[in-house]
């Protein structure tokens, strides 16, 4: 089972299109590992498993009569808590929202399950996708040691991924919740263009700024998920109009001669030794493929002025998604309340002058990829730290300005980015290189991050549980 549970989704696709592994039997089986395995990692809030059975079923019956849809047709699968499923609990992390049933489906949530995939479960988050988790709860374990950071807010979606517990999910990421997961659990996470993939049915920490996206074992996992979740959305005013590449199709593609953007001061300023190494060491090997090294300068931005920036956008969106309930039900909220009342404290300028800060260092990482094709950089300065210290101060820095450096400017930018591991540390915890595109390239960053993945070892090792 543990083999087949680390199967690559595109992999298990494969034997479920020719009719040598049953849906059915498959979904039973990561159902059987769930109920196993999840004690102790806690990363399903909801398991659905009369559901999965009644999908792996139909599923089975249509690809016998030869009605197969594609790559995500019986595959289990699940989403983030906050992602609106009919009928089915949806608490985004918070008592507040305990028992509460969407009248509706997500617009992702539709297309997965018009392309024939089995929804396992809603997985676990921080409340209302901040960074903490409600006490209600047990946070999810890192499969890669329990007293580690499991990452926020996507933490079931990366526990789950990364442990065979599923064969992909969907996060979302609005400061680093895809990339940090991802980073923390040795998976690969995928941050979208902003508009790339609808956020219609999905509950918004702060939409101008929050991502929907895949996190899987496998670079073409991510491929496979994206293709089907990403497009325009009458629903959703934000999303693209721009069509949908086959991004499965695309990822073998030749590397040679893309530009890949180097900056080794912003890879190494404030990073642990050991991940600067492992991500220039990265670097060279996408060298070696065939890219095409570029010196660049990151464009700087003050570290307080980019969290307090952040902070305000985020609190001022965060206060107008959750008018109806706050103040009202104050005391209902868990540690997001604490988000909320800084809301209160931020005033109308305050939130003019980070929106005109935001655009101004927008448009220089827009400019930024007018010389590159990809920015090449870490996705957090260290790795998963121990719980309680998931800031880990480093020289000349404040603590509370670090974890976010390598995130949060690709969304004040709207840019694409792909999260995939790149080593281990000396006591087993993995590294994460991330690769940052112009808007509308993961075709771009999903081949270059392909290429690099099927060259080297680093995806193959998994976690002891």
């Amino acid at each position: 089972m543990t083999d087949l549970a680390y199967m690559p989704l595109v992999e298990v696709a494969d034997l479920l299109e020719k009719r040598e592994l049953s849906p059915v039997e498959l979904t039973r089986r990561l159902l059987e590992r769930i109920d196993r395995v999840d004690t102790r990692l806690h990363s399903y809030r909801t398991v659905l498993a009369d559901r999965a059975l009644e999908q792996a079923r139909r599923a089975e019956e249509e690809i016998t009569r030869g009605e197969y849809r594609g790559l995500l047709h019986g595959v289990p699968i699940a989403v983030k808590d906050l992602v609106y499923t009919a009928g089915i609990p949806t608490c985004c992390g918070s008592t507040l929202m305990q028992g509460w049933l969407p009248g509706y489906d997500a617009t992702v949530m539709r297309r997965l399950e018009a392309a024939g995939a089995v929804l396992l479960g809603k997985l676990h988050m921080t409340e209302f996708a901040l960074r903490w988790h409600h006490p209600a709860w047990p946070a999810p374990a890192n499969p890669w040691g329990a007293d580690r950071w499991s990452g926020v807010s996507s933490s079931g979606s990366g526990v789950a991924s990364a442990a065979g517990l599923c064969y992909g999910s969907l996060g979302t990421d609005t400061g680093g919740s895809i990339r940090f997961p991802a980073a923390c659990n040795g998976a690969v996470g995928l941050k979208p263009t902003y508009g790339r993939v609808s956020r219609y049915g999905v509950f918004p920490l702060a939409k101008s700024l929050d991502n929907v996206g895949p996190i899987t074992r496998r670079v073409a996992d991510a491929a496979a998920i994206l293709g089907v979740i990403a497009g325009h959305d009458l629903h959703d005013p934000t999303s693209s109009h721009r069509a949908v590449p086959d991004y499965v199709a695309c990822i073998g593609e030749d590397v040679r001669g893309l530009r890949l953007g180097v900056d080794e001061r912003f890879i190494r300023h404030g990073v642990h030794r050991q991940v600067s190494d492992a991500v220039l060491q990265a670097v060279a090997h996408l060298v070696e493929l065939g890219l095409e090294p570029v010196e660049v300068v990151v464009p700087p931005i003050d570290p307080d002025l980019l969290v307090n920036t952040w902070s305000t956008l985020c609190a001022g969106d965060a206060a107008d998604a959750h008018r109806e309930t706050w103040p009202a039900r104050a005391d209902e909220y868990g540690p997001f309340r604490q988000w909320l009342e800084s809301a209160d404290t931020r005033t109308a300028a305050d939130y003019a002058a980070a929106h005109a800060t935001r655009l101004e260092y927008a448009g220089k990482i827009t400019g930024l990829f007018q010389e590159i094709d990809v920015l090449a950089c870490p996705a957090m300065p260290f790795a998963a730290p121990p719980i309680g210290d998931d800031a880990l101060p480093l020289p000349d820095e404040d603590k509370n300005t670090v974890r976010p450096r390598f995130t949060y400017p690709f969304n004040f930018s709207n840019s694409p980015t792909l999260t995939l591991p790149c080593g281990f540390t000396p006591d087993d915890l993995p590294i994460a290189l991330q690769l940052v595109g112009p808007h509308f390239s993961e075709e771009t960053l999903l081949r270059a991050g392909h290429a690099f993945e099927q060259s080297t070892a680093w995806h193959t090792r998994i976690p002891p549980v």
